[in-house]
């Protein structure tokens, strides 16, 4: 019987989800505008260290190397008739690094299938259909679960609409549990204008295994977002996986601002405010996963590091041009 999140979660009240993948492989190797998906083929050993490190540092959860992995975005590399081969890839290097896992610790540990968004704009805005996003999200989903994937994970998403056709694709080729969450990246809101309330609200009655939110523009709006969620729908699971701060210049390097230290305050306040699934996104590392975790268990008292507020929310007018700007 395939383990679940909540199998982890009547554990311990909380799972420990792991960090970023496009930091870890720029580390070893990648190039700017190259398909992480393909490493997933051709580098494969390189991606299942990476879920390794997590794994070592504490992640109850790994997600596979598959964020791009939709026939509209491997489309940009020539890969759409991929799809299917390199989604199966990612969710099998990861199942090699949880199994030895599980083997050598007895812990439950778990494969999330990425499911990120296409890059395209639904009808009317764009000229994706919602059946053409639906099939590519189907695709995508018969890949992952082929490769042995324990959870189909819908991320960084910000169109509630794609949220939902993403979760269709994915639920008309297996019956694998879905979570979804989306990036707050504007103000306290998703691109296109979407509170975490307005999250909750939409989703909850899709009967997802869990939902919240990752990646956004800095940790203060991601961490405001899932308690917002967390107040509107007590009876789901709740993600937090905010970036490592802020991107910041260092002499001819970008690097990420929040410290181990501020992702691990962030998860004590994450689980007090009723959080359960918590980890990291871009910048950080296994130093962050590990750091998290050490304190959720308690291992560890909280960092002293205060929460930033939030940033002051867009106003309703600013979001309709910012609308009117993607149709023009």
């Amino acid at each position: 019987m395939t383990a679940s999140i909540s199998d982890l979660l009547e554990t311990n009240g909380y799972a420990v989800a792991d960090g970023a993948m496009g930091t870890q492989l720029f580390a070893v190797g990648l190039s700017a505008g190259d398909p992480p998906e393909a490493w997933n083929v051709h580098h494969a050993a390189e991606v299942q260290a990476i879920h390794r490190g997590y794994l070592r540092a504490g992640a109850d959860l790994v997600i596979t190397n598959s964020f791009g992995g939709t026939s509209f975005r491997l489309a940009l590399h020539s890969l759409q008739d991929r799809v299917r081969e390199l989604n199966e890839a990612a969710a099998r290097n990861a199942r090699i690094e949880t199994a030895a896992e599980s083997e050598r610790t007895g812990r439950t540990v778990l494969v999330a299938g990425s499911m990120g968004p296409t890059g395209e704009l639904l009808e009317p805005m764009g000229n994706m259909s919602a059946t053409a996003c639906e099939a590519a999200f189907a695709e995508q989903a018969e890949g992952l679960a082929a490769g042995g994937a324990d959870v189909l994970w819908i991320e960084t998403m910000s169109d509630l609409d794609e949220v939902e056709a993403a979760v269709r694709g994915a639920r008309s080729v297996c019956d694998l549990p879905v979570t979804a969450t989306m990036s707050f990246d504007t103000a306290g809101r998703t691109m296109m204008g979407v509170t975490g309330a307005e999250l909750a609200e939409r989703l909850r009655g899709l009967g997802l295994a869990a939902m919240g939110a990752n990646c956004g523009n800095n940790v203060a709006d991601t961490e405001a977002a899932v308690a917002a969620i967390a107040a509107a729908s007590p009876g789901t699971p709740v993600i937090s996986k905010p970036n490592a701060g802020v991107p910041v210049w260092s002499g001819d390097n970008l690097v990420y601002d929040g410290t181990p230290e501020v992702l691990a305050a962030h998860a004590h306040r994450a689980r007090a405010a009723g959080v359960t699934v918590i980890g990291s996104c871009c910048g950080s590392t296994p130093a962050h996963t590990a750091k998290i975790a050490a304190v959720l268990r308690g291992d560890e008292p909280p960092p002293d590091i205060e929460a930033a507020p939030p940033a002051t929310p867009v106003t309703e007018d600013r979001l309709a041009r910012r609308r009117n700007r993607r149709r023009s």
